[in-house]
C-alpha cells in the first residue's frame, strides 16, 4: 500500500467532499403541488466549486415540481457496497434550491461525466440546473454523522485556475493517457482500463473509467495553471516510480 492510500483519520468535510465528486447519479427529492416529497433518479456531476449539476428535462415531473418551488433535496452515495452492505458506503443528503443555469461550464462539465447524455442535451426540453447547496447532512458509518454548512462543502476557486481548467483537462486526455492510467493503478490501487479526465478543482482530479469514477487527491491546493502542471508532474513521477 503507497503513502495516498493509508488509512487517515476521519475528516467529515473531506469525506462529504469525495461523495459529491465521485457520485455519478443521485436521488433528488422535490415538494409536489400539494407539498408532499416526490423523489427521483438524477444523473449529476459537480461543478468546479462541487455545487452540483443536473440536466433536467422541463417534461419530467421533479422538473415541474421545481418551477413551482425551487427548493430540493439531494441524496448522493459514495462507493462503499464492497462489502454487500449498501448502507456501508458514506452518503450526503444535501438541501438547498435548483435553477438552471446556462454557463458553459455546467454543459461541460456535465458531458465529460456523462458523454452518453450528448444525445439528447441539445433538445428543446432539456436544461442544465445548479444545485445552490445550503447545508449537507454526512453518514459516513457509525458514529459519523455530521451536519456541514455549505461553505464547508464547497470550495473556492481562483480566477486563474478556472479559466485553465478545460484545457488542461483536454490536454491530459489528449497527451498525457498514460498518467491518468498510472495514477488510477498505481496511485489509487484501481483496475487497468482507459481512464480520462473528467474534471479539475483546486484539491483534485476527478477520472472515469468506463461508468467507474475515481478521484485524485492533490497533496496541496492548486491555485492556478503553473501550480497544476506542477502537481500533475510531480504525481505522474511519483506513479511512475511505484510502477517500476
Amino acid at each position: 500500500m503507497n503513502d495516498l492510500q493509508t488509512e487517515r483519520p476521519f475528516d467529515a468535510v473531506s469525506s462529504a467532499r469525495q461523495v459529491m465528486r465521485l457520485a455519478l447519479t443521485g436521488s433528488l427529492a422535490t415538494l409536489d403541488p400539494q407539498g408532499r416529497p416526490y423523489a427521483s433518479l438524477v444523473t449529476t456531476a459537480t461543478t468546479i466549486a462541487g455545487e452540483p449539476i443536473l440536466l433536467l428535462s422541463k417534461l419530467a415531473v421533479h422538473t415541474q415540481n421545481l418551477d413551482r418551488d425551487p427548493r430540493a433535496s439531494l441524496l448522493l452515495v459514495g462507493p462503499g457496497g464492497e462489502t454487500g452492505d449498501p448502507l456501508a458506503g458514506a452518503r450526503v443528503s444535501l438541501t438547498g434550491t435548483v435553477a438552471r443555469d446556462a454557463d458553459e461550464q455546467l454543459e461541460r462539465r456535465f458531458l465529460a461525466r456523462h458523454p452518453e447524455a450528448a444525445g439528447y442535451a441539445g433538445f428543446a426540453d432539456f436544461a442544465f440546473y445548479r444545485f445552490t447547496v445550503d447545508s449537507g447532512h454526512l453518514v459516513a458509518g457509525f458514529g459519523r454523522i455530521v451536519d456541514i454548512p455549505a461553505a464547508d462543502l464547497l470550495v473556492d476557486v481562483e480566477k486563474g485556475l478556472a479559466e485553465t481548467e478545460s484545457s488542461a483537462v483536454s490536454h491530459m486526455n489528449e497527451d498525457h493517457a498514460d498518467a491518468l492510467r498510472l495514477y488510477a493503478t498505481e496511485l489509487l490501487g484501481l483496475g487497468d482500463g482507459s481512464w480520462r479526465a473528467v474534471g479539475l478543482d483546486p484539491l483534485g482530479l476527478d477520472m472515469l473509467c468506463g461508468t467507474v469514477p475515481a478521484r485524485l487527491d492533490f497533496p496541496a491546493p492548486v491555485t492556478n495553471g503553473g501550480d497544476l502542471r506542477a502537481t500533475l508532474a510531480t504525481l505522474a513521477r511519483k506513479a511512475r516510480s511505484a510502477a517500476a
